[in-house]
């Protein structure tokens, strides 16, 4: 009867071996699915078939985004899954491991985000401008500059006169585009009673009085989008740390379940 109880107490927990597999293999096909996604639009654009293409572009490529967020996804779901799966006590302290690293990561990012506030918005406003000169090297590129302008009704890091930076849009006498002293039509101030997109709208306009633009910086909406949603950002990375957190937990009770087992083989 005692050696009945005490096999009893060593037994994996099913509901913790199977909750963490079906956890992470969602975790695992969403990355996978990322990972794809990714790989797709680099082979649309012919990346794949010439890798040294990757640098060429000088702004940021969005498919980075996908690609390594895919591949962080992918590769943490898999170790995961099949920990869990097989009772491998050494994918499972992967996992761990892991993603207490990129909990630690995204913890001390927070931290010093919040202590060099003005290096931060000076990084944001380099990294938009940055990408201003290169809005027509890359149409992914391109889409993400014209969401952002159109989702926080803003013009250029700190204004519309930052497209002076595009060789397309700015306005000095040697400038052959016909988009000079222009904007991108995402930059317009959208007429209600239009139905068609005039992506011509922001032709000439820094020579009009930039009436029919949007004349505020990306980087100060973007503050203020911030501070309007603090609550609902802060509950964001509230749960992704307490996924992860619970991850972790979950994980290391299922080595500590797999370690008492074989103890008594």
């Amino acid at each position: 009867m005692m050696t009945a109880t005490h096999f009893k107490g060593a037994e994996v927990s099913c509901c913790v071996k199977y909750f963490l597999f079906g956890f992470n293999i969602i975790f695992w096909l969403l990355g996978a699915s990322f990972l794809g996604i990714g790989l797709w639009a680099w082979a649309e654009k012919g990346v794949l078939s010439n890798m040294a293409s990757i640098t060429d572009l000088g702004g940021f490529d969005p498919v980075w985004l996908f690609i390594v967020v895919g591949g962080v996804m992918f590769i943490l779901g898999f170790a995961g899954c099949i920990g869990a799966l097989r009772e491998n006590t050494f994918l499972l302290k992967f996992f761990s491991v892991f993603l207490g690293l990129i909990f630690f990561l995204e913890l001390t990012a927070g931290i010093l985000a919040f202590v060099f506030k003005d290096w931060i918005k000076d990084q944001l406003n380099f990294f938009i401008n940055n990408n201003v000169m290169a809005y027509r090297d890359d149409i992914d590129l391109q889409n993400l500059i014209d969401f952002t302008q159109e989702y926080w009704s803003c013009c250029g890091a700190h204004g519309p006169n930052d497209w002076n930076l595009n060789i397309y849009f700015n306005c000095t006498e040697f400038n052959p585009s016909r988009e000079r002293c222009g904007v991108p039509f995402s930059c317009c101030i959208k007429d209600p009673a239009e139905d068609v997109l005039n992506t011509q709208c922001g032709y000439d306009v820094r020579l009009e009085g930039q009436k029919s633009i949007y004349t505020k910086g990306c980087v100060g909406q973007f503050e203020r989008w911030l501070q309007d949603n603090l609550i609902i950002v802060a509950g964001l990375f509230v749960g992704i740390a307490l996924l992860q957190i619970f991850g972790i937990c979950l994980a290391q009770n299922l080595v500590s379940d797999v370690k008492a087992v074989k103890s008594n083989w």
